[in-house]
């Protein structure tokens, strides 16, 4: 007898028992199905944004390699990455994602500080993601409008990030249906931007260049400059330079490449958003899953296009990437899109594209930033839980959450001064966000002791290949927190140190004494919860 199809109803009535089992109540609406979950993090690794903005960073490193053969890299590890949280995801489909993750799989001290990784690398992505929407955004109104909006002084750059965060503030307050058919329209409209932009640039570009150039490399920058780093207003002597010095002096073209590596490692970044709505995703333990694992998957494959087409047609070659990559020309694919056409018009035309799709960015990293901070306050782990806690009996959404995290990301903004080290900041802390719950949960399956994920327990299972995804998603992770936390962006590395020794204070002074990680709740207490929630609609 063939086995009844369960309807939607049912299926949240079963999300809801899930939630439970974990220990929550369902108080944000449950609204996104799996197309929708998947488009939040497609939405937040946004091609349009990170690739597009680190376009320049990367080529001024290598040349057209970094595109050619650093994007798939990068993407390779990512994957592992990706599999592996997807695998825990299925398991424990809460929003508090990879600190209840680490909390099940390591104990509370371990959530805590994922917890607090996980906290400042979405604010910085966040901020990351807009103020590059504000740069992008003034340099397209430059050339489309005629204004003269300075992109390289921080404080304009600033204004114009607030002007656009307003929108993406409101619209994640006044609920979760709205933002959700936004990220589904992000989709189509990235890939869709993609294809408008290489077909342009295919069919009337004028700056084409041979498929071999593709395969070129040129170290545009000079790596022994980084004596320096701004924090704000101030600078200081960089430290590391007098210990890594030599290596910088005859690195090359390996060291040049690896520290490129930066522009596809931070695009590749935000896709646990998928996994921070999972109590208002529909079958959260796939869904929620799959959007893990296919933002990043196809990501790979759209981005690759574009990056290739954009590499294909820099004006003059070689000769080409010092304008290209020179601050007054910012940003680097502007100034190849416009060199490339003798109408206007079809500048304006991709340039909008791309501004639309970073505002769109912005909005859903804002969806899931708020989510994360909301789930970890809710059991008291950071200054101001009672407050951010806070969910709007009406919009069901945290609104003190999107407010406070949102301005948080301003004043990061301005601490970090420089575009590349928010990227490298955002990047290591998220990353080692990633990796705890990862490696917890590879130790224990090594060890055969505490929880871990199987067949069982997780539906999107790894199966018999988890163990090996598991610990190589780890070494790259390694991999790249050093890497990213030395010159040019020796301020990541410090601001992580800065971050750890904050963590150690908080703890030993506050937090220890009354946190012990997600709260576990009896039945009758959720269903309460939910009954007052239900109540005050």
């Amino acid at each position: 007898m063939a086995k009844k199809e369960m309807s939607r109803e049912e299926i949240i009535k079963q999300d809801m028992k899930d939630l439970h089992k974990l220990g929550y109540a369902q108080q944000l609406f449950r609204e996104m199905g799996g197309f929708s979950n998947f488009a939040i993090s497609f939405s937040i690794i946004s091609i349009l944004t990170g690739a597009i903005l680190l376009f320049g960073y990367g080529l001024g490193f290598a040349g057209p390699i970094i595109n050619t053969f650093g994007w798939p890299l990068v993407t390779l590890f990512v994957l592992t990455i990706a599999a592996s949280m997807a695998e825990l995801a299925s398991a424990y489909p809460t929003a508090g994602g990879l600190y209840f993750w680490a909390h099940r799989l390591g104990g509370y001290k371990w959530a805590w500080v994922t917890a607090w990784f996980n906290m400042l690398g979405q604010i910085m992505i966040t901020a990351g993601i807009d103020f590059a929407a504000a740069i992008y955004i003034a340099g397209a109104l430059n050339r489309i409008v005629g204004t003269n909006l300075d992109t390289t002084n921080t404080m304009t750059m600033v204004g114009v990030m607030i002007a656009i965060m307003i929108p993406q503030v409101l619209i994640n307050i006044f609920g979760i249906k709205l933002t959700a058919k936004l990220n589904d329209f992000s989709v189509y409209w990235h890939i869709g931007g993609v294809a408008i932009m290489a077909f342009l640039l295919i069919a009337f570009g004028k700056a084409s260049q041979p498929f071999s150039f593709l395969f070129q490399s040129a170290v545009n920058t000079d790596l022994t400059s980084f004596t320096s780093f701004a924090a704000g207003p101030y600078e200081f002597d960089s430290i590391m330079m007098k210990a890594l010095g030599p290596l910088y002096a005859g690195g090359g073209l390996a060291l040049a490449f690896v520290l490129g590596l930066l522009q596809a490692q931070w695009t590749y970044t935000g896709y646990d958003a998928s996994a921070h709505v999972a109590e208002e995703t529909v079958m959260a333990r796939l869904n929620s899953a799959w959007g893990v694992f296919l933002s990043v998957a196809v990501s790979f494959v759209v981005g690759y296009i574009m990056l290739l087409t954009l590499t294909l047609h820099i004006p003059n070659g070689l000769d080409g990437i010092p304008a290209a990559i020179d601050p007054a020309n910012s940003p680097a694919v502007l100034y190849i899109v416009y060199s490339n056409f003798d109408n206007p018009i079809f500048g304006h035309i991709i340039a909008i594209i791309i501004g639309v799709a970073m505002w769109l960015c912005g909005l859903s990293s804002i969806t899931s930033m708020s989510r994360m901070w909301f789930a970890f306050a809710r059991d008291g782990g950071m200054p101001g839980y009672s407050l951010i806690s806070q969910v709007h009996p009406k919009w069901r959404t945290p609104i003190w959450s999107i407010v406070i995290t949102s301005a948080l990301a301003v004043l990061l903004t301005i601490y970090s001064a420089v575009y590349s080290v928010i990227v490298a900041v955002s990047t290591t802390a998220l990353y080692l966000a990633y990796g705890i719950p990862i490696y917890l949960n590879a130790r224990n399956k090594m060890r055969q002791q505490g929880e871990y994920t199987t067949p069982e327990t997780a539906p999107w299972s790894l199966k018999k290949w988890g163990p090996v995804l598991n610990w190589i998603a780890v070494a790259w992770i390694i991999f790249i927190t050093i890497l990213f936390s030395i010159p040019p962006n020796e301020l990541a590395g410090w601001s992580i140190l800065i971050l750890g020794a904050f963590m150690f204070l908080y703890w030993n002074l506050d937090a220890k004494k009354r946190f012990v990680g997600p709260k576990p709740h009896a039945e009758d207490e959720l269903r309460k919860i939910e009954a007052l929630m239900a109540a005050d609609d």
